[in-house]
This record gives structure tokens, C-alpha cells and sequence, in this order.
């Protein structure tokens, strides 16, 4: 009988290599993607950030009104809802009581603001007839946002405390850097600048500025003080600029037809009376000829020496010349 052959195994003690093989590479790749995960683009993750939110979060059909700064809980109304009242006990309303040193209170306000004047996060210029104070947005807003945070509820309370005893009108203007930004709340830099100023408005409102002294006016990234191919330039032009005029200027007023006319030394014509009988509030004049129509007007001679022919359009034509000589009215 044949003796059977014993048959012997070769067992391999390096198959652990296989295994650890694959798990440094499945690390090496975890560390990759950390890496470039890491290098964030803030404009990148604005994006990314935004569309996650409107992705989980339930959003209507059409877009929703911007919401500007905080929910008001006080009974004041408010300056983006409602009109302002015209009490004339307003410290806006009327000639200004008294003529503001804007020199001397830009002085207060950089002893006040100093240290974010040192870290060049304000900056304040003046002459006799403007104050400018310029903020980073970076102390005030969070990134794409247009909601006022802590500390820029404290700077304007503390600005509100120097502009709230006089009567200068204020703009605050709203400006952004030229990295684009597209979600349902602001489609663009325009939508962004101007609700930032709108809620740097309510601020104010809200530290006891009357409203019909404030106004906002949002420029978008059309206005840059710096380069915008650089991380400091763009900082710099992300900022929102609060404007403290001398005085108010006239707004322009529509003329009223059928109302009565009154012919100035200039040869312009203002309104005499408004609808309601009460006295417009015109420029300075030197001995007005009042004038009902056309027709009247005709042939008056204003103090000037300016002369008054009707044209055949209905219009009214004014010659230095007194015979109206040279002057051809067909």
C-alpha cells in the first residue's frame, strides 16, 4: 500500500501589508480633502452658506421684503414705514436754532471714537460745512449681512449722543467691495449697501435723531476708495459713511397748475400760495409781480427790466428789449 503523501501548507505572514496598505491610503486622502477644504474663499463660502440655507429652510415663491436691522418693539414709528410727522417740534424741523461748529464737534467725536480711530476702523474729516465720518463694515455688519451687531448698536448710540442736539441733516450712505453676492435677500451690491444704511437709519432713530433729519442712499461697489484686487483694499471700501451737512438744501417743488404765479427778479416763477392757502416757501425775491395767466403776464416789466409776450403756444417769452424789437413770437 502506498504511503500517502503529507502535503504541507505555506502560510503567508504578510498579509497584514494589504491591509495596512489601504487604510494609509484611505488617510492620505482624508488629509487631502481636509487641506483643501480649509483654504476657504470668504466669497466662496457666502455662496455655499446661502444656498445651503435656502436649500433646507422653506422659502416662498416670490421674494420676500428686506428686513432691515432689528424688529422694533417701541411704539415709534418707523422711518422706512411711515411718513414723518410734522409736528414742528422736531429738533429737524425749521431753521436750525443755532449755527453748529462741525469742526468742533468732529473733535468731540474722534476723542470719543479713539480707539477705533487707532485701529483705522473710523476716520472723521470736517470742514465748515460738512462732517464725514467713515465705518468699516467690518466692525458693524457680519459678512453678507445687513443686521447690525452689538458693537455697532453701541458706536451709534455714542454718535447719536453728539448729532442728537442739533438740527444738521444726515445722510448715510452704504458701500460695498466688488465681490459679487446673488441670494433671495439682496440680488446684488445694491440691495445690500442700501439696507445697510437704511438699518444704520433706525439705529439712529432709535438713539433719539428725529427721523426727518436722517435719509439713506445705498452705492454698491461704484464707489471704491481703494483697490478692489486686494483683500486690505477691499475691506476698506466695504464701509458705510454717515454725511452731517451745514444746512438743508431746498428740494425742488413741482409747479401747480391754475395755482398763482409770482415773477421774481430772476424771471423764474414760484408758487405763491400751495393748495391748502398757505405761503410757499420760496427763495429770496426783490419786489414780486404776481401774475394770474399768461394774459396778465403780458407785457409786464419785471423790476429787472425783463419784459413779458405771450407766444401763440400759450407759453411766455422775456425780452430785455422794452418794444420787443428782434423778437419774433409766430
Amino acid at each position: 500500500m502506498a504511503r500517502r503523501r503529507t502535503t504541507h501548507l505555506a502560510v503567508n505572514h504578510e498579509r497584514w501589508l494589504v491591509s495596512y496598505a489601504d487604510f494609509i491610503t484611505l488617510l492620505f486622502a482624508f488629509f487631502v480633502v481636509m487641506y483643501s477644504v480649509s483654504q476657504v474663499s470668504e466669497t466662496k463660502y457666502r455662496v455655499l452658506s446661502d444656498t445651503l440655507v435656502s436649500t433646507f429652510k422653506f422659502q416662498s415663491q416670490t421674494l420676500n421684503p428686506i428686513q432691515v436691522g432689528q424688529p422694533s418693539v417701541s411704539s415709534d414709528p418707523s422711518v422706512i414705514e411711515s411718513e414723518p410727522q410734522k409736528t414742528g417740534e422736531e429738533p429737524g424741523d425749521g431753521p436750525f436754532e443755532r449755527e453748529t461748529d462741525l469742526p468742533h464737534m468732529a473733535e468731540n467725536l474722534r476723542q470719543t471714537l479713539s480707539d477705533l480711530i487707532d485701529k483705522q476702523l473710523v476716520d472723521i474729516k470736517s470742514n465748515e460745512y460738512w462732517l464725514e465720518i467713515t465705518l468699516s463694515s467690518n466692525v458693524l455688519f457680519p459678512s453678507g449681512s445687513a443686521n447690525p451687531n452689538r458693537d455697532a448698536q453701541t458706536i451709534f448710540a455714542e454718535i447719536a449722543r453728539h448729532l442728537s442736539s442739533t438740527g444738521n441733516p444726515i445722510q448715510v450712505e452704504g458701500y460695498t467691495d466688488d465681490e459679487p453676492i446673488r441670494t433671495d435677500r439682496f440680488p446684488s451690491n445694491w440691495e445690500l449697501s442700501a439696507a445697510r444704511a437704511s438699518a444704520v437709519v433706525k439705529l439712529l432713530q432709535a438713539a433719539q435723531i428725529a427721523p426727518t433729519r436722517l435719509s439713506a442712499v445705498g452705492y454698491g461697489e461704484f464707489q471704491p476708495i481703494a483697490d478692489n484686487s486686494t483683500e486690505a483694499g477691499r475691506a476698506q471700501n466695504r464701509r458705510v459713511v454717515l454725511m452731517v451737512a451745514k444746512t438743508s438744501l431746498a428740494r425742488p417743488t413741482k409747479s401747480i397748475e391754475g395755482a398763482i404765479t409770482t415773477l421774481t427778479d430772476s424771471g423764474n416763477f414760484s408758487p405763491v400760495s400751495e393748495p391748502d392757502g398757505r405761503p410757499a416757501q420760496s427763495g429770496e425775491s426783490s419786489e414780486p409781480i404776481t401774475v394770474g395767466s399768461p394774459e396778465a403776464a403780458t407785457g409786464a416789466i419785471t423790476p429787472s427790466g425783463l419784459r413779458a409776450i405771450k407766444l401763440e403756444s400759450g407759453g411766455l417769452l422775456f425780452t430785455g428789449d422794452p418794444e420787443g424789437r428782434g423778437t419774433d413770437t409766430d
